[in-house]
């Protein structure tokens, strides 16, 4: 008989599978997205200095009392982080999309990330 296995495990598994191909740099870091049941966070990181140099999420203040579409929230999160990471210096980055399957809002905040001036 086969165990089941739950969604959050299935993902911890891709994601682990994902970050042996993908890791950031000081020349190009990594754009960490981890998308919860209502939110959205983002972090571009350093993987060599194990340091953050840029991040946003949807419970930021400004963000949290929106009545927006989650999807729209992302794209926000998306061009917040990218802005931010352009004023630490980074134009380049990987994507690491935790084992998330690259569509609705990863692909949203994605997608509002390249527009907003960031390369991946």
């Amino acid at each position: 008989m086969t165990a089941l296995v739950s969604r959050s495990t299935a993902r911890h598994k891709r994601h682990a599978r994902l970050r042996l191909r993908v890791a950031g740099d000081g020349a190009r870091p990594r754009l960490a997205v981890f998308r919860s049941l209502n939110h959205i966070y983002a972090q571009v990181i350093d993987d060599t200095t194990g340091r953050t140099l840029a991040a946003a999420s949807s419970v930021e203040p400004d963000l949290r009392s929106s009545k927006a579409t989650k999807a729209t929230e992302a794209a926000v999160v998306g061009r917040l982080v990218a802005e931010r990471a352009r004023a630490a210096g980074v134009g380049r980055v990987v994507f690491d999309r935790a084992g998330f399957r690259y569509h609705g809002r990863i692909k949203s905040l994605a997608d509002a990330a390249r527009e907003a001036g960031l390369d991946f």
